[in-house]
């Protein structure tokens, strides 16, 4: 993710997934992202059927401070869910929040009251179409990503019609869920999700209140602490970002027709063209596992 500062875009937070440029061919309007060659949590957890505590708290401990650093910066996701969590493919992960397109700014807008994001993710305020905090129903969707993450299901899914949403909107609206007996949780995991699966927003346990909880500073990262602490400054790109101006200047170039046949699919063969000249002249570069991808929109 990104904001702007200065006449620039510049990155904010590394457990975000962050923007690079901006480009245009004869045929297209691009948007290049950084590249998450982990792949979605989803798919992690898929795999493993579920995560030890002690894994499932790694990944909470980098989604709580990507969160927190989107809400000092007064902007709730609303559709928090392991499909919108990325993973940059090192060897311990590191995770990325994507998918922005549900976000809502508190400096720009009023408080959000619309209802939007996923069933088994949405808190029960979401569901009541009236204005919410949308910080504290992020907190709500945080919760069920733990609870996916130690159980291998989704908290309020009826065992069995997991896909009658009508039901899961029930039991969400009812806090209806369990920890199945199978299933070893310490009581202070256990305590944790109790305070976030709360009706009552105003009762919830906020963000704040997350980072004081003992589960979540068990071997809480140095360096997740140290986002927190300057969460609100903002770090230098290590390239020029590009301005304002300058993306607007693209966007509105987009609206004009464009001329001759110049592809996306050409424009695209000679970026790998150049990519394995680079290659050619710096043998230890490793396309595969570093660089960019650029999605056409």
């Amino acid at each position: 993710m990104c904001l702007y500062r200065g006449g620039a875009i510049t990155f904010i937070c590394d457990v975000l997934y962050n923007y690079t440029q901006v480009i245009l061919t004869p045929t297209h309007l691009a948007i290049v992202m950084e590249y998450a060659s982990g792949g979605e949590l989803f798919e992690k957890i898929c795999n493993a059927g579920r995560f030890t505590e002690d894994e499932a708290r790694f990944f909470f401990q980098q989604l709580i401070s990507g969160v927190s650093y989107c809400h000092a910066m007064q902007v709730c996701h609303r559709d928090l869910k392991l499909e919108n969590t990325l993973l940059d493919g090192s060897p311990a992960p590191r995770l990325k929040i994507c998918d922005f397109g549900y976000s809502k700014s508190s400096v720009l807008h009023s408080q959000p009251k619309s209802t939007v994001g996923t069933p088994a993710y949405i808190a029960p305020e979401v569901l009541l179409k009236q204005e919410y905090d949308g910080k504290l129903a992020d907190v709500w969707s945080c919760g069920v990503t733990l609870y996916v993450m130690l159980v291998g299901a989704y908290p309020f899914e009826d065992p069995n019609e997991p896909k009658d949403f009508r039901k899961t909107i029930q039991r969400v609206l009812s806090v209806q869920y369990s920890i199945p007996d199978g299933v070893q949780i310490s009581p202070e995991c256990r305590h944790l999700i109790s305070r976030i699966f709360v009706f009552d927003p105003a009762e919830r346990i906020t963000m704040s209140e997350i980072w004081n909880h003992e589960w979540f500073l068990k071997n809480l990262p140095a360096d997740l602490m140290d986002e927190k602490i300057m969460g609100n400054q903002f770090e230098e790109p290590d390239q020029p970002m590009q301005s304002i101006d300058t993306i607007m200047q693209i966007i509105s170039e987009a609206t004009v027709p464009a001329v001759g046949t110049y592809s996306f699919d050409q424009f695209m063969e000679e970026q790998i063209y150049d990519l394995e000249s680079e290659s050619d002249a710096e043998s230890d570069l490793d396309i595969d596992s570093s660089g960019e991808i650029v999605y056409a929109i």
